[in-house]
């Protein structure tokens, strides 16, 4: 009996396995991640790679969202600028140049991975979703923007437990932004100054 009852066990383990495998793809983290997280904090990598797989840039960082469509971008040294949305605008600080870049959220959002990420749960307006490949221990998602004006080929999220590991965008001149996210937030309480942006004094100020 209790070698019967092993064969069955040995028999059903696979097909638990199969279905957790089937469960467990990246449409359904994109739906939990659009359905259950108002908000996220996260440290960020990001490497940018040209056509021949050059590294051009190579940056750490803070990112922070809150929904719908206020987040904030902080890359630190080397390249150091802040991009930050109040939900209303978008702010591109360049400490370098010394210049504040002003647009209009509905302007500058559209079909970018800022859109994807700080966007509602009607993000399949802007993008077509499909499962990708899984690799890397993440579960992906192809997300194709619909506006051919976007300035991206592909954009990818990967996913782990429902939580955004990694993004991985390629645009229209074929260099791909390798984006990752290390110590991962769910629901932080944020507050809503910091997605407030004044300009330093003695900066330029462009708007569209």
């Amino acid at each position: 009996m209790i070698q019967i009852k092993n064969v069955a066990l040995s028999l059903l383990l696979p097909l638990l396995l199969a279905a957790q495998t089937a469960n467990a793809d990246g449409m359904s983290s994109v739906k939990v991640f659009y359905e259950q997280t108002k908000s996220v904090r996260a440290n960020f990598h990001q490497v940018v790679t040209d056509k021949q797989g050059r590294k051009v840039q190579e940056v750490d960082g803070e990112m922070q969202l809150k929904r719908p469509n206020k987040f904030r971008w902080d890359y630190h040294k080397p390249y150091e600028q802040q991009i930050i949305s109040d939900g209303n605008q978008v702010w591109l600080y360049d400490t370098e140049l010394a210049q504040v870049t002003v647009r209009e959220l509905n302007k500058s959002i559209g079909s970018s991975p800022a859109a994807l990420l700080a966007g509602g749960e009607a993000i399949d307006k802007s993008f077509k979703l499909i499962n990708a490949a899984s690799s890397d221990n993440l579960d992906w998602v192809s997300a194709n923007p619909k506006d051919k004006e976007s300035g991206f080929e592909k954009i990818l999220m990967g996913f782990k437990g429902n939580k955004l590991q990694e993004m991985s965008l390629v645009d229209s001149f074929g260099h791909t932004t390798k984006i990752t996210f290390s110590k991962v937030e769910v629901n932080p309480a944020l507050e809503e100054k910091t997605f407030l942006f004044k300009p330093p004094k003695g900066v330029d100020v462009v708007g569209e």
